[in-house]
Parts: C-alpha cells; structure tokens; sequence
C-alpha cells in the first residue's frame, strides 16, 4: 500500500521540479531584456525597404522597424547585414534575434523558423512616362510595357496581354534597371516593377511617374524569429500591431515607400 501510493507522490515531484526547472529557463524574449540589446538581420539589398544611405549607414523601413523595437523593448540594438541567403540561418545559427526582411511566410519555412503575423506587404505595381496617359491597370492596353524577364509580373502580366492581344507590345529586359531606364527614356510606356521601388525610381527619373496597382497576388511578409521561441514570437506580434495602432506603420510607408500603408489583413482571415 505504502509502495502504490509513494510511487505517484515521487513522479509527481519529478514532474513539478522538471517544470520548475523549465519555468526558471530564460526564453528568448527575457535574453534580449537580460542582456540589454536586440539583434536585427536586415537586408541592405532591398531599397527603400533596407538599404545603405549616401553616408554607407544602413537606413529604410525595416532599419527603423528594428530600432522602434529595441526602442520597445528598452534596449540597445544591433544591425545584422544579411543577404536573402543568410535570412533564415541567421535565426538557426542564433546569430539573430530577429529578421526584418521582406520574408514571405511559406509553409515550407515554417518548419524552420517562426512567423509573426505580417508586417509588410509588397504588391505589382507600374512606373509609367509622365506623357503616358496610363492611370489604371486598364489603360496598359494598347501601351508598350516593359518587365525584367523570368519575373512574377512577366508572367503575370502576359497572361493579360494573351487575353487583349497585345503581346507584340510587350518588352523583356534582363534586369528592373532596363526596364527603368527604356521607360525613362520613352522605349516604352510602362515598367512593372514592386511598389517599394516606385517611389525612388518616380526621384530618379523626372519623365517617370508612378503607375497603378497590378492586379494579381499579394505577397505577405513577416518578422522571422526562433520557432519555438512562442513568448518571443508573442511579444513581436504584439510589436508589430502597436506599430499600426500609434500610426507610426504609416509614418514610416510614407515616408520610404510613399502613399497608404497596405492594409495587412489578409481578407476572411483573423490572425
């Protein structure tokens, strides 16, 4: 009797002390905040979004999205520079706390790393000649356009131009800087291009302008971080929707990419 009732009073012990021992292990969310600094991988490759300013300082949206963070959190932060390779080992490595990045949240990643709920969004979008009348997705009938080849919006695009039978008036170039540049200079009417890059390339160019909003797929990004780290991961969606609710997600949009901020529901979905 003494055997059969000690025996489940011992593993309980066993169970309450294994679950001490793992309440008292710092997740990643307390490391941060005990060790007083956050580190951010950001791509530099990616303007306006990430990218290097005239003094080689790293600057753009996801820049002061790290610093409004460790701002956040109370303390300092790190600025990690990684490649679209390096993204996900960052976190693996535990190189990096967290990754803002432009990541978009596939399933196949998920088995690696943890999401937040999306942070940014990135659309199709067009950069048009000033002279070019094109001011809605409609108007692209009958105009030479321009895309970098083997990309989502030549594609995208030319299943339209199938439909309107356009496609002698389509043009391929080799990178989105060509196809800037044949728009710049009147070779064609319409570039397609991200609409993060609108906004520079409309600066660069005074014969550019910004063009409309292409009408397919929607590419939903999030802050990557540990996958099990689900404190953390809590904490940085919560993050992410202060950003929205204070109106600093807008402030920082305008100011780097221009216009609205996207609106990061995704339509019948509540994260």
């Amino acid at each position: 009797m003494k055997r059969g009732y000690l025996a489940p009073v011992a593993a309980a012990a066993v169970f309450f002390s294994l679950a001490a021992a793992e309440d008292a292990r710092a997740d990643k969310l307390d490391d941060i905040i005990n060790d007083g600094v956050v580190r951010c991988a950001v791509v530099l490759d990616f303007p306006p979004i990430g990218y290097r300013d005239e003094n080689n300082e790293p600057a753009g949206f996801d820049v002061e999205y790290c610093k409004d963070l460790a701002a956040a959190l109370e303390v300092d932060y790190e600025l990690l520079p990684v490649t679209w390779a390096e993204r996900l080992p960052s976190i693996v490595t535990n190189r990096a706390d967290v990754v803002f990045g432009g990541t978009s949240d596939s399933l196949e990643r998920a088995k690696t790393v943890g999401f937040t709920i999306p942070y940014a969004i990135y659309y199709a979008q067009a950069v048009v000649g000033v002279d070019s009348g094109v001011v809605t997705f409609e108007d692209l009938k009958g105009k030479r356009v321009a895309a970098a080849v083997g990309t989502i919006p030549e594609q995208e695009y030319l299943k339209y131009a199938e439909e309107w039978g356009v496609e002698h008036l389509y043009q391929g170039y080799q990178s989105e800087n060509e196809v800037f540049l044949a728009v710049a200079q009147g070779k064609a009417d319409v570039g397609i291009t991200t609409n993060t890059a609108v906004k520079p390339i409309a600066a660069q160019y005074d014969t550019v302008i910004a063009g409309p909003r292409m009408p397919w797929t929607t590419d939903y990004t999030s802050v990557v971080a540990p996958r099990k780290d689900f404190g953390w991961i809590n904490y940085l969606n919560l993050f992410i929707t202060h950003q929205v609710r204070s109106g600093r997600y807008q402030e920082l949009w305008g100011r780097f990419v221009g216009g609205e901020a996207p609106e990061l529901r995704i339509p019948g979905v509540m994260y």
